[in-house]
């Protein structure tokens, strides 16, 4: 039986220790989320703590968030307050009348839904026509990939590709984080890594990791409570093909259309 999901020890939280990469990418997957968000009716489903809570609710026309686990939930309501509406729901089930969003989002958890179906049909009753769902994802194509405990099933861009056409969308992809593009001393250690992996050595929480991360990334920074766009660049993701495995992205971005 699966271990209970114990989401806020492998969330990241404000003042949880990341590294500029990790900065860089939260930012940019919202930032490219903006350029789809303006003025329009979105949802951010499963938040977490909400740091990129900020940039959307400043870029659409209504905005609404929420998450399944009640702590991250008043960890993001703490920091907002009244700014942002936030709610409990689950991805597979959400409270939202039928066609009443433009735009839906979705970063790093579709790995943790039960059933990724359910989540699809209901982002189709709640889109209007020609609404997208945005989704960031950890690539599960990388050699050296390491899985999320409390993950079920991890999507790479075939995958999305099959599942999002059999709900009657179109999808476009796009990479961030080239692994080719990284730090001498990250792709001297990948190949250690994946070894790692393959015998269970990764820690699980956040907390464990910070020993590793400072290994492999140096000196840490403490993750704000809300991204600003002085806290890096937007570097825009490149376009990569949804027929074939990417290899060589740390996450993948993905723009699906309901048709």
């Amino acid at each position: 039986m699966q271990e209970k999901a114990n989401f806020p020890i492998v969330t990241e939280v404000a003042g949880e220790e990341i590294s500029s990469e990790q900065l860089q990418k939260n930012l940019s997957r919202y930032l490219w989320a903006e350029g789809f968000s303006r003025d329009k009716d979105v949802l951010e489903i499963a938040c977490g703590a909400g740091q990129g809570l900020g940039i959307l609710n400043r870029s659409a026309g209504n905005f609404v968030a929420g998450d399944l686990t009640e702590e991250l939930v008043h960890s993001a309501k703490r920091h907002y307050t009244d700014r942002v509406a936030l709610c409990r729901f689950a991805a597979e089930s959400m409270p939202f009348p039928g066609k009443s969003f433009d735009v839906l989002i979705l970063f790093e958890a579709i790995y943790y839904l039960r059933s990724v179906n359910e989540f699809l049909r209901e982002c189709r009753r709640i889109l209007r026509p020609g609404g997208k769902v945005l989704i960031a994802t950890a690539n599960k194509d990388l050699y050296d990939f390491n899985p999320s405990p409390y993950s079920i099933t991890y999507y790479g861009v075939v995958d999305l590709t099959a599942l999002f056409a059999n709900e009657g969308f179109g999808t476009e992809f796009f990479g961030d984080t080239n692994v080719y593009n990284v730090s001498y001393r990250q792709r001297l250690l990948r190949p250690i890594k994946k070894v790692a992996v393959a015998l269970n050595l990764i820690p699980k929480t956040m907390k464990g990791k910070r020993w590793l991360k400072r290994l492999i990334f140096g000196e840490l920074q403490p993750m704000p409570a809300e991204l600003m766009t002085d806290h890096g660049s937007y570097l825009p993701p490149e376009p990569i093909r949804g027929d074939r495995p990417d290899t060589e992205h740390k996450t993948i971005l993905c723009a699906a259309t309901l048709m």
